[in-house]
């Protein structure tokens, strides 16, 4: 079995939704300095890197990161290969797209995973999103959980209404994926957000399994 890591590196270099709290990644207790053990202080925004988000992110009264169900983040998935040219995935696009019947868990691979093989520390406004048609569409399709290769779902000018459509539809997001590595196909995701009470998305490790 290989096992495909599609979770972003973590650090301070990594890029962050303007805005949102700046990752900070220091040793709290350092060895060198006497300190019985090394220990690290971790403070970040619960939308870094690979994460998913909970209804909450988008309604008051949503569900949060903990009672968002496994049964969902493990399962069978597709990863389907858009091509370089769309910057705007719509309901036309996804019409156009060979996505298996029964698909339950689609990831999303565009040309935004070009920015992660660049190695691009700054954030990219323009990167390739899902309009709300696109969303219904999958919606209607039978889709449970969606994932795309950049830290967005939405568009940077209009985040809310795809977000809205798929949350308020009990649809799981992940949001950060690295697909630069990883071919179209079918595969074994496995999606593990941290268990945080009361947040409205959790940072996540996030794999594929490929017999």
């Amino acid at each position: 079995m290989k096992i495909h890591d599609i979770s972003l590196l973590l650090s301070p270099q990594l890029p962050t939704w303007p805005g949102d709290p700046p990752m900070i990644l220091e040793r709290f207790s350092k060895i060198e300095e006497g300190a019985f053990a090394n220990i690290s202080r971790l403070v970040m925004g619960v939308h870094t890197g690979t994460h998913i988000d909970a209804p909450y992110h988008f309604f008051a009264e949503g569900g949060k990161i903990e009672s968002v169900p496994l049964d969902l983040l493990i399962g069978p998935a597709v990863v389907l290969q858009l091509p370089d040219d769309v910057k705007n995935i719509t309901a036309e696009v996804l019409k156009k797209a060979v996505i298996p019947a029964g698909c339950r868990r689609l990831l999303l691979k565009t040309a935004n995973s070009q920015i992660w093989a660049r190695g691009e520390t700054d954030f990219q406004r323009d990167f390739v999103a899902l309009n709300k048609d696109g969303a219904d569409a999958l919606i209607e399709r039978g889709v449970q959980l969606i994932g795309i290769d950049y830290l967005s779902i939405a568009s940077f000018d209009q985040p809310g209404p795809t977000h809205i459509a798929f949350l308020g539809a009990g649809v799981i997001v992940i949001e950060g994926v690295d697909l630069s590595r990883v071919e179209a196909g079918e595969y074994m995701l496995v999606c593990l957000p941290l268990k945080l009470v009361g947040a409205e998305g959790a940072p996540a490790r996030v794999v594929l399994l490929e017999d």
